[in-house]
């Protein structure tokens, strides 16, 4: 049988939380997938390199500060660049697909707000890609 997998978003790690609240929220939620019997897998950009999962250093690295944002707009200029970054709702889910995991976990999404007015990409993201959230 297969691996449950089960992918979550990094923002939350590096721009949701205070630290060390943010990693403690991280570590809790890798816990909770874990608990139900399927692997969490953190997605995240590691010095431009896809992580499908983190290392307890990475998530501390993520967590101290620094770290870009990636959404579907700027994701590829972040991979080149070499950053380091949290994924939000929108880049995990497509990142995710894009490496079979058919399951997504988080806390919150992005929404849209008229003043100035804001469409978040979490929001098409989630309409377009099949992937039970």
């Amino acid at each position: 049988m297969a691996e449950a997998l089960v992918a979550l978003e990094s923002a939350l790690l590096t721009h949701g939380l205070p630290y060390p609240l943010n990693l403690r929220t991280a570590k809790a939620l890798e816990e909770a997938v874990r608990a139900e019997g399927a692997i969490p897998k953190t997605i995240a950009l590691v010095r431009g390199e896809v992580r499908l999962g983190l290392s307890p250093e990475e998530m501390e690295a993520l967590a101290q500060g620094g770290a870009e944002k990636a959404s579907l707009w700027n994701l590829p200029a972040l991979l080149v660049q070499k950053k380091s970054a949290g994924t939000t709702v929108a880049a995990t889910v497509h990142l995710a697909h894009r490496h079979g995991i058919a399951v997504f976990a988080t806390g919150g999404i992005g929404g849209v707000h008229p003043e100035p007015f804001d469409e978040s990409a979490d929001l098409l993201a989630l309409a377009r890609t099949p992937i039970l959230v």
